[in-house]
């Protein structure tokens, strides 16, 4: 079983270029393959397959879930220091003719520290600090 192949060709004239010692003169420009006896036959086959029935058994036991104790609690805030843009207008208008505007724009703070007393805002009995010199009264 073999087959018989013919390669020819031809490029035609490409013209005289040389470089230095070497030339490229007389290279054919066209290729042809001719296969002149016919080509073999070729087969692919599969082995038969044969599936064998399964025998499987599942078996499921109970789950038990034990209680979970979650305890979620907020302790302490972070302190922090936001500020927040304020930007507010009071106005007096009549039949949608603008009499009098006020506006008032700028920035406020929100303050989350630690609480401590002033001065004036503890209640009770008067104590005085130990940190105060007498000398200043």
């Amino acid at each position: 079983m073999g087959s018989d192949v013919h390669l020819d060709g031809h490029l035609g004239s490409i013209g005289p270029v040389t470089v230095n010692p070497v030339t490229v003169d007389g290279i054919p420009n066209e290729f042809g393959i001719t296969v002149r006896s016919p080509l073999p036959k070729i087969q692919l086959g599969v082995d038969p397959v044969t599936l064998n029935p399964l025998d499987a058994t599942l078996t499921l036991n109970p789950v038990t879930l034990n209680p979970v104790n979650l305890n979620l609690a907020v302790t302490e805030l972070p302190e922090t220091r936001s500020h927040l843009p304020a930007d507010f207008t009071v106005g007096l208008s009549l039949l949608g003719m603008e009499l009098l505007t006020v506006r008032l724009c700028g920035e406020a703070q929100m303050i989350s520290e630690a609480y401590k007393a002033g001065p004036c805002e503890r209640c009770g009995y008067l104590e005085r600090d130990d940190d105060l010199d007498p000398k200043d009264g």
